[in-house]
């Protein structure tokens, strides 16, 4: 393949910007949602940790997309925290 023929990978870096944006702002908000439920401390408190935690989580999520060896590694570490997140907020809620 040339190397003048980077148009091969644009797919893979789209995807991987629409996974950094939407699945960090998804994962961002599943902890701070998380933690404002599970934390054992009072609820304003639990809320304002989780949205500090918020931030790292984000910034984690695009570090993680761009350094995962191709795009579908990268989908599978935002969905699967994202699932694991929601459903730990989920089950803290109903307890």
């Amino acid at each position: 393949m040339c190397a003048f023929r980077s148009g091969w990978r644009w797919p893979g870096i789209a995807s991987r910007a629409i996974a950094a944006i939407l699945g960090g702002y998804a994962v961002g908000a599943l902890v701070s949602v998380a933690c404002a439920v599970l934390l054992p401390m009072f609820r304003s408190e639990a809320v304002a940790t989780g949205m500090m935690l918020s931030f790292l989580a984000y910034a984690g999520v695009v570090i993680w997309v761009f350094a995962a060896r191709n795009a579908w590694r990268a989908w599978a570490g935002v969905v699967l925290p994202c699932l694991f997140l929601g459903v730990a907020s989920w089950l803290g809620r109903s307890a």
